[in-house]
């Protein structure tokens, strides 16, 4: 969290970084040499397994082939959820062909850890401008971002003054038919909010919401999009980068944070140890975790940086203007086989 950000914030993910952490120490951090860069052009590209919208992934891949020319990114996309089970498929069927990932579930970095499948790299920017809990203990991961999932709505289809400010509001009858929010199973952003929606609200509100009749799409990046085109007037869930962007571009939506508390979702980064390309995969880790990389996070999409030096995009909520609930990588994890089928067994998809 930055600097200015309040110690209740900025304990957010510290479980994220306790759970799973063993004794080894994590290796001295790596500047960018004309060596590691050399090593990387060697190497030829990169494979990135990424759960980010393609718009972003995109974006970042031509920023960072901008800058060190002649090393490509193959960007691999998909919900987080969907990228885990892939990754381990592949690793149980000895394929490795990722170099490099990042996931909007964290707890998928505590079981990657665990398995010994992360090689610890600490990029220079991270161990100077990250605070401790943003960063794995042994080096081999990182938080590369933070999101929020918030509600929203149509401003063409609900006045200001009708919308509803909280989670127990949208189990108004009035709004049955009328929402639309994302899959647990797809996306590592719902199915950490849905962890911890549980924990403050219980499994009845979702019993209850299961009730309203809520159009079920998979990605955090679908609710915005179905909002905007005005095809449901409230969004349940989704990710809030999505919906200030359509905001920012002039489209009828407006965000919603939950008095109850908004669903906090980091997402870390980290390299293989099996990478086909381990030199490229390391200067990219080290490249995105830069001011340089981190303000272009922040400019292009206006999420949140936790590097000290980043500033916030004009016009944007900060995180220490809004009531957070606290993420738990190691309590998603515990529960996630749960989550996953008692929230298909209510929603029916």
């Amino acid at each position: 969290m930055r600097l200015r950000f309040s110690l209740a914030v900025a304990s957010v993910v510290i479980t994220l970084f306790i759970a799973g952490a063993v004794s080894a120490q994590a290796p001295t951090p790596t500047k960018v040499t004309p060596e590691l860069v050399e090593a990387a052009r060697k190497e030829r590209k990169i494979v990135w397994y990424t759960s980010v919208e393609l718009e972003l992934a995109e974006r970042v891949a031509k920023a960072f082939e901008a800058k060190y020319p002649g090393i490509p990114v193959q960007v691999e996309r998909s919900g987080a959820e969907r990228n885990f089970q892939r990754l381990s498929q592949e690793y149980a069927s000895n394929i490795h062909g990722a170099d490099f990932v990042n996931s909007s579930d964290a707890a998928h970095f505590i079981v990657w850890k665990r398995q010994g499948w992360l090689a610890p790299f600490v990029p220079e920017d991270v161990a100077q401008y990250y605070p401790p809990e943003h960063k794995d203990p042994d080096g081999t991961y990182a938080t590369w971002r933070m999101t929020l999932s918030i509600m929203g709505y149509n401003t063409k289809l609900v006045k200001p003054d009708q919308a509803p400010k909280s989670f127990a509001e949208l189990l108004d009858p009035k709004w049955a038919g009328k929402m639309v929010k994302a899959h647990p199973a797809y996306s590592g952003t719902i199915m950490t909010a849905t962890f911890q929606i549980v924990r403050e609200l219980g499994w009845g509100y979702f019993e209850k919401l299961a009730k309203q009749k809520v159009m079920q799409v998979q990605s955090s990046t679908d609710p915005p999009k179905k909002l905007a085109l005005g095809e449901r007037a409230v969004m349940a869930d989704g990710n809030d980068y999505n919906l200030l962007q359509l905001k920012d571009a002039g489209q009828p939506v407006e965000p919603i944070y939950p008095t109850e508390g908004t669903p906090t979702i980091t997402g870390p980064t980290g390299v293989f140890k099996s990478a086909p390309n381990p030199n490229a995969a390391r200067l990219f880790q080290n490249w995105l975790h830069t001011l340089e990389g981190q303000q272009l996070l922040v400019d292009f999409t206006g999420q949140h940086s936790v590097h000290a030096l980043v500033k916030d995009k004009p016009g944007h909520k900060k995180l220490s203007e809004i009531k957070l609930m606290k993420d738990d990588p190691a309590g998603v994890e515990k529960m996630a086989d749960d989550i996953k089928a008692r929230y298909q067994q209510l929603f029916k998809v």
